[in-house]
């Protein structure tokens, strides 16, 4: 028997993880180790792939009932929370036997996808987390190189299918299983707590808003990630598509084909049905997240601001990697991610000013939308900015230290610590601990794994 989704909220969040450290990669295989050993009757550890350094990719499976739910983390490996999230989930299932035979789930969780990746930002997992320490050991790989966003895709004069090894495991066990019901591990880094749904699901919207006024963590009502996604309730959205994606930058006067990606899991699963959610916490809260007062400036006005910051932080970006690039030797992650990225900023300002000429953006702008729209200059200076860094670092380290790599490292650096000074300004960032936003997670799992099993 399932059970009701109603009374999920308060025994999800009864039991909360204790913890004041993001898992390494090697923490969590061993986690995975002890608890296959001390729960071999309801557990199997299985290699579903192999990473494209040579590091095991392994899920964890706990139950056997017909019905099969898949959890996977890394997807993103500058998103951490998730390693919390799957250790709690794994655990909460093998000591509560009344609570796994109630949900009725076989579940099959892989608490990090994408090893390699996540290696690269274990240096900020220890803390204490501030925003620029967190961006001077950012990586987040580029967009043909992140396991959510290879899956194949064909649309219009658009097509993808160079995916990843990563990719490629978490297709096979999403095929080998039909998931009812999947969640894929994210999280943002500044603002409130929203969350994306695969199909529209009412019944789930005011559970999923009492989990994070149970935690006492803002929603996120503001501006969403991206401009052409459904808004479902506020801080619920639908999730993410790379048709409409497609479609919006052509109407902005870009050319959809410019891309480096595919489709998402959320896609692939959808042919067997799936409902699949996505839980963003923040790891740093900000009030104006959740403040939905209008300003008397237009929101028009606020997105041509925006775009402002997105053009000036490309062009000082580009500038250093321009004068760089001669003289570059390894082509490191931090290399590949800046050549993907830095471009992008240029873009998504182009994006930015077509919506700003939109007639519908001549209406006032919320205290939400004005701090979402803002921050994002914030976050792409230090996250672009810090992994140009790492690339200028990589160099010297190896010896190629060129009087043209030394200028450009130091500009980069004196940059850096220029934009990071001013997001502290306007941005005060103070840790969330790091248990409440995994049983955020972990609730929203609960929740919604429940709500799929009754439709089924």
């Amino acid at each position: 028997m399932t059970i009701p989704t109603s009374h999920l909220v308060d025994e999800a969040l009864r039991v909360q993880p204790e913890a004041d450290a993001f898992p390494t990669v090697d923490e969590l295989a061993a986690a995975l180790e002890r608890t296959h050993a001390a729960h071999p009757d309801v557990t199997r550890i299985r290699r579903v792939g192999t990473s494209r350094l040579g590091e095991p990719i392994e899920a964890i499976t706990i139950g056997s009932a017909d019905r099969h739910a898949v959890v996977f983390g890394g997807v993103h490996p500058n998103e951490p929370i998730g390693n919390i999230t799957a250790l709690h989930l794994i655990e909460r299932l093998t000591t509560d036997r009344e609570l796994l035979d109630r949900l009725d789930y076989t579940w099959h969780i892989v608490p990090c996808i994408d090893p390699d990746g996540m290696r690269l930002n274990e240096g900020w997992f220890r803390g204490p987390l501030n925003r620029p320490a967190y961006g001077r050991r950012f990586y987040r790989p580029a967009p043909d190189e992140q396991v959510e966003w290879t899956f194949p895709f064909a649309y219009k004069k658009a097509y993808f299918d160079r995916m990843m090894p990563e990719t490629v495991a978490l297709m096979r066990l999403i095929d080998d299983t039909k998931p009812a019901f999947m969640c894929s591990l994210h999280n943002g880094e500044y603002g409130g707590v929203y969350y994306y749904l695969s199909r529209p699901e009412p019944e789930l919207y005011p559970l999923l808003h009492q989990i994070a006024a149970d935690v006492d963590l803002p929603l996120d009502t503001g501006e969403p990630e991206a401009p052409y996604v459904d808004r479902y309730a506020p801080a619920i959205f639908g999730m993410i598509r790379s048709e409409d994606q497609y479609d919006f930058t052509e109407a902005a006067g870009l050319d959809p084909t410019d891309r480096q990606a595919g489709g998402s899991s959320a896609a692939y699963a959808a042919k067997y049905g799936t409902l699949t959610l996505v839980t963003e916490m923040p790891y740093w809260i900000h009030p104006d997240a959740n403040d939905d007062t209008l300003l008397t400036r237009s929101y028009a006005d606020v997105l041509r601001e925006q775009a402002g910051g997105l053009r000036e932080t490309h062009a000082l970006l580009d500038r250093i990697l321009t004068a760089a690039r001669p003289d570059l030797t390894a082509r490191s992650p931090f290399l590949r991610s800046s050549e993907a990225f830095v471009p992008i900023l240029a873009k998504a300002a182009q994006q930015s000013e077509h919506r700003a000429a939109d007639p519908s953006s001549q209406r006032p702008a919320s205290v939400s939308e004005q701090f979402g729209c803002l921050d994002v200059v914030h976050m792409f200076r230090l996250r672009w900015g810090g992994t140009l860094l790492r690339a200028l670092d990589g160099e010297l380290a190896i010896g190629n230290g060129t009087p043209v790599l030394r200028e450009q490292r130091a500009a980069m650096d004196a940059l850096y610590e220029t934009w990071a000074a001013e997001a502290a300004e306007v941005t005060p960032a103070e840790a969330i601990p790091y248990g409440k936003l995994a049983a955020v997670q972990y609730a929203a799992i609960l929740v919604t794994a429940a709500h799929a099993a009754r439709q089924g």
